[in-house]
């Protein structure tokens, strides 16, 4: 057994309004400079739809993410060495800016400057790309407020995918209309597909804490990871021929300190904190031959913090007592192994993600009120979550690989916390038949429900720092943790990283030969630079 530590998440997608707070601060702080125009490390969807980029999840078409080979290894679903290799200069499974979306921008100029007249001016949409007059058609959530509108059967892979899988489709009906929100950052899986995919071995996972992040020095744009990452959370930056991706705002986290995202949520749905895992069973549990049965093989890699052996094998790998602690204390851990109320995002892709989600429950309620009985009565709510307006085998086909039983049992759970506390609220005696039948007991849903519904700041965010010498030291740059410099990581020149000794700034190439730049012939001649 070797223990790792994982700093994971977990949303509540019950508290999602959709603000896209989250992806506005993490846009301003990563990406709001030139050559990333289009990328949101942090984006929020809307359910049913196409996703971010578009139809993101159809893996025929993208082939992100592992598959088993007919001897039931691990492969990357984009081909070997080989494959990559012959494709190496042309992908040809890499999104184009119209399976993101052309970024615009608008002409303000011509409020502020247009000349006194009848017709009020205009600002106009323009590429900020190219600054050319842009035609608005496609945006990262264009999906907004149209789930389940008539026209879009085909459009959601997941929807298509539910109808072959159950012989089912959803009813494209506006009585039956749903829609929730899924925000989405990198995973940062145990068994990530695109640190596999990179020829160069920039893409890296580390040690200390399993945040995937890219070594801008030594990325040299071949661009498989954005390929070979199912979830297409790893962008080009075509300003700098570097790939780039959500770094889980690792300066905050070593100084103890949640993410952006996390940190500036107006619902509170997001929870932080460390999970320990046997890291020498990993391959072994992605390998499973039935994709049903991902999610509790994934389960089974998490180890107890609380098991004397568990701890004593952690602090022989390194891992010191702080995150032991911190892995006790986890809020993430409660909600994924204890309560078992969240799922992670399309385990079939056998990368083991370590971003969680605790499905969406609410339309229940108002859908057993507006029959005309108790919305909340325990009884009710059970037998109503079969007949969802948010169907079950949809968010099966997200969140379990089409395996509706656990879907079911973490509803049922909420559902049972929901009819408990109710009770209690109301100076009630509860039944005990409730949490029971929902496989709990009182004990367990009071602590469910602090969790989720009155969980403090130091409760919802459990994270160790660095070391306890240099947390007040790394403050400083968790405060300004971005990437928003002229010369950032791996641009080098001024403002970035000291270029090595021999290296060449390509951005600033002025068309000479530098010595290095080129490996010398046989015969002693360099090679032309034209």
């Amino acid at each position: 057994m070797r223990v790792m530590a994982q700093i994971a998440m977990v949303m509540n997608l019950d508290k999602c309004i959709g603000c896209h707070t989250c992806s506005v601060t993490c846009k301003q702080t990563w990406t709001n400079r030139s050559g990333v125009e289009y990328a949101w490390f942090n984006n929020v969807e809307t359910r049913p739809g196409q996703g971010y980029p578009r139809r993101y999840e159809d893996q025929e078409r993208w082939r992100g993410g592992w598959e088993l080979d007919r001897r039931g290894r691990l492969r990357p679903r984009g081909g070997g060495r080989l494959r990559r290799l012959a494709g190496i200069f042309a992908n040809p499974d890499l999104p184009g800016i119209d399976d993101y979306y052309e970024p615009w921008t608008y002409d303000y100029r011509t409020l502020t400057e247009a000349p006194l007249g009848e017709e009020p001016p205009v600002a106009r949409p323009v590429s900020a790309l190219t600054g050319a007059p842009a035609d608005v058609s496609w945006g990262p959530n264009w999906d907004d407020d149209l789930g389940g509108a008539p026209g879009n059967e085909d459009l959601d892979p997941m929807a298509v995918r539910m109808r072959e899988r159950v012989g089912r489709g959803i009813a494209y009906e506006f009585e039956r209309s749903f829609m929730f929100y899924l925000p989405r950052i990198c995973e940062h899986c145990l068994n990530p597909s695109c640190v596999a995919s990179c020829p160069s071995g920039a893409m890296y996972k580390r040690v200390e804490d399993g945040i995937v992040l890219v070594d801008q020095d030594g990325c040299r744009g071949w661009r498989m990871c954005v390929s070979g990452c199912p979830y297409k959370k790893v962008y080009f930056n075509h300003r700098t021929g570097k790939a780039e991706k959500c770094t889980f705002c690792y300066p905050r986290i070593e100084a103890g300190e949640p993410t952006i995202c996390s940190e500036t949520c107006v619902g509170r749905l997001r929870y932080l904190g460390v999970l320990l895992y046997d890291a020498d069973r990993v391959a072994e549990a992605a390998s499973v031959p039935e994709e049903k049965d991902l999610y509790p093989a994934q389960l089974d890699l998490f180890l107890d913090p609380g098991d004397p052996g568990v701890a004593a094998a952690a602090e022989r790998s390194g891992i010191g007592r702080e995150w032991i602690e911190a892995a006790r204390r986890s809020p993430v851990r409660d909600l994924i192994v204890r309560h078992r109320v969240a799922l992670p995002l399309h385990p079939e892709y056998r990368t083991m993600p370590m971003v969680w989600y605790v499905p969406p429950l609410s339309p229940v309620v108002e859908a057993v009120a507006e029959s005309g009985h108790d919305g909340e009565d325990a009884g009710n709510l059970f037998g109503a979550i079969d007949a969802l307006r948010i169907p079950v085998d949809y968010l099966a086909e997200l969140f379990t690989a089409g395996d509706p039983a656990p879907v079911e049992a973490a509803l049922r759970r909420l559902a049972a916390m929901r009819s408990h506390m109710r009770s209690v609220n109301l100076g009630e005696d509860p039944d005990p038949e409730v949490p029971a039948a929902a496989g709990m007991d009182a004990a367990q849903v009071r602590d469910l429900y602090r969790l989720l519904a009155l969980a403090k700041y130091e409760e919802r965010y459990v994270i160790p720092t660095a070391g306890v010498g240099t947390a007040h030291d790394l403050e400083s740059i968790a405060t300004s943790c971005s990437l928003d410099t002229d010369g950032g990581p791996g641009m080098g020149g001024p403002g970035g990283a000291p270029l090595k000794p021999g290296a060449t700034d390509l951005l600033t190439w002025s068309g000479d030969r530098p010595e290095g730049l080129f490996p010398p012939r046989r015969g002693g001649e360099g090679r032309s630079a034209r």
